[in-house]
């Protein structure tokens, strides 16, 4: 499981016009600039790319690899400096699948252009390489002392769009182990779709009936990495309804009762559930909540979906949310429940 400090993050359109620049017909290496924003969790950050800075006549050199001309990165220092944002290299691994390695002279030019792009932005250089099959690898230079800039590998690279693309570094984010409980779950989408979803960390927000249902359904599938955020409390009129909970539990934290429920009944190993008995509107649930690549919108108040809002579009973590609508006439009885789901993601409608 991810237990890794660094991120990046960006949206399809942005990919898609990396791609199209970096994934060059002739099949030769190609390079580009890009600046990007950060997203400070409580435990990683994330760099958001916001533009490309695509080069322009002689501002590169293609020759099989490729190399860039001080002119060029001068002016994309400028840009993002002027943006107040961080800077990126971008550049192609043609020929690559998957998380790709560094070669020596992408060690060296990277590390080389870290004290400029510091001293410029004040923030770390980030490199980005995206492989032939359009997998993403990423990673931060940190100024660790003067002159000295250390290599700090992402444990992923996350594309948000019309659907969630994320690529893992295996060293970090380890790959699931075999596992005889979820084989009818395996079977159904196959080793790789099980591989790339379980190890996403997921945060369910709200620990009432709806989210103790669904971090269930997360647990026994296999996801290895739970947060769960609620600042409620057990009481003995919940008990109709919250399927994890007894008469014992009246009183305690609804995210430390959920949390134990969870450890007995996931299916991964190693299993790791995080409770943060807080609002995901007070600063440590939110930063926490930053720290995940996926959330669950399990509340029915609207300043946590105000926030949860905002946490999809500005930071790119998708947001699923659902619930039900039930409705009584006058005479106080049923007349009819609705059930509606949706994503919260750039491109798509909001939660309002």
């Amino acid at each position: 499981m991810s237990r890794a400090a660094y991120s990046v993050a960006m949206t399809g359109t942005v990919a898609d016009a990396a791609r199209s620049h970096l994934l060059r017909e002739d099949g030769q290496e190609d390079l580009c600039f890009a600046l990007w924003r950060q997203s400070k969790g409580r435990t990683r950050t994330t760099a958001l790319i916001q533009r490309l800075i695509l080069p322009e006549q002689g501002d590169r050199t293609i020759h099989g690899n490729v190399s860039f001309e001080p002119a060029y990165f001068e002016r994309a220092l400028a840009a993002a400096a002027a943006d107040g944002a961080g800077l990126v290299l971008m550049h192609s691994h043609p020929l690559g699948s998957r998380w790709q390695g560094m070669s020596h002279d992408d060690v060296a030019t990277e590390r080389g252009s870290a004290p400029a792009a510091f001293g410029a932005t004040r923030q770390p250089f980030v490199g980005l390489t995206v492989a032939g099959d359009g997998a993403w690898s990423g990673r931060f230079w940190e100024r660790t002392a003067p002159r000295i800039y250390s290599r700090k590998d992402c444990a992923t690279v996350r594309v948000v769009g019309d659907s969630l693309s994320v690529t893992y570094m295996d060293r970090i984010a380890l790959p699931p182990l075999a596992n005889g409980e979820q084989v009818r779950t395996v079977s159904a989408w196959g080793e790789d779709a099980q591989r790339n979803l379980v190890r996403l960390r997921v945060g369910v927000m709200g620990a009432g009936s709806v989210g103790g249902l669904v971090a269930e359904a997360l647990v026994r599938t296999g996801f290895e990495d739970v947060m769960l955020i609620d600042f409620d409390f057990v009481e003995k009129h919940n008990l109709d309804r919250l399927v994890y909970a007894t008469r014992n539990d009246i009183g305690a934290a609804k995210v430390e009762v959920l949390a134990k429920h969870l450890v007995a009944n996931a299916t991964a190993d190693p299993f790791r559930v995080e409770p943060i008995v807080a609002a995901v509107y007070e600063e440590d649930a939110f930063r926490a909540a930053l720290d995940c690549d996926v959330l669950f919108a399990c509340v029915d108040r609207p300043w946590g979906r105000y926030i949860l809002n905002l946490i999809a579009y500005a930071h790119l973590i998708p947001v699923i949310d659902g619930g039900i609508s039930v409705r009584t006439n006058r005479l106080g009885r049923l007349a009819a429940a609705d059930w509606r789901a949706h994503t919260a993601a750039v491109g798509g409608p909001c939660l309002q």
